[in-house]
């Protein structure tokens, strides 16, 4: 479900933008679902006061805990514990590398003075963090109509404007799926005979090859 573009093989890819908002943290515990209109990378919750538990503040392989306007670091094995970091990056997210296609949500994490920081500077870099829920739902998995990206195995419908958005492929989201991204590849020339639409996805393969359902 990300950008724009004619719904037709011929001409520049659509691309696509997710479905989930994330209004409120809470919501992605029970796997609720934002507006359908959402665009993708639209703004996740951002801590005010984060509190690191490790070394540095949300690293690969850390956990955090969910509130309805901000999250904390907390052991892994707590019982507060929702989601893991499976990628860690400086910067924005719109400027860095995408997460990884297991990633279920982002958090954003806002440039601060706090204690207990990674390098020992009293400062909190700006970043982001690509997150999985240790428990289902996971809205990032191919055809969960969720999730930061658009990959293989999920399926959008036209929203109009030459847009297309995510839903999930078994039906059970507010559209029904119109087409399945079934391959990404590096160019159109490599999509399948039976593609009838091309979704931008990004990344290497940034072509996605979808075929109408």
């Amino acid at each position: 479900m990300r950008g724009k573009g004619a719904v037709r093989p011929a001409g520049r890819p659509l691309r696509a933008a997710s479905a989930l908002t994330l209004a409120t943290l809470a919501a992605l515990l029970t796997g609720c679902h934002g507006p359908a209109d959402a665009p993708v990378g639209s703004a996740r919750p951002t801590s005010d006061r984060p509190s690191g538990y490790g070394a540095q503040f949300l690293a690969i392989g850390e956990c955090s805990s969910f509130g309805t306007t901000s999250f904390t670091e907390v052991p892994c094995a707590s019982e507060r514990a929702a989601a893991r970091v499976v990628a860690r990056y400086d910067g924005t997210a719109a400027d860095g590398p995408l997460c990884p296609s297991a990633t279920d949500f982002v958090l954003h994490i806002s440039e601060q003075r706090a204690q207990g920081d990674e390098d020992g500077d009293g400062a909190i870099p700006q970043g982001y963090a690509c997150m999985r829920n240790l428990e289902p739902p996971h809205p990032g998995a191919p055809g969960a109509g969720g999730g930061p990206r658009t990959i293989p195995g999920d399926c959008v419908y036209g929203s109009g404007d030459g847009q297309v958005r995510e839903t999930a492929c078994d039906g059970s989201g507010p559209r029904k799926p119109q087409y399945k991204v079934m391959k990404a590849a590096a160019d159109r020339t490599e999509c399948p005979a039976s593609t009838t639409l091309y979704v931008q996805l990004g990344g290497r393969d940034p072509v996605g090859c979808a075929r109408r359902l």
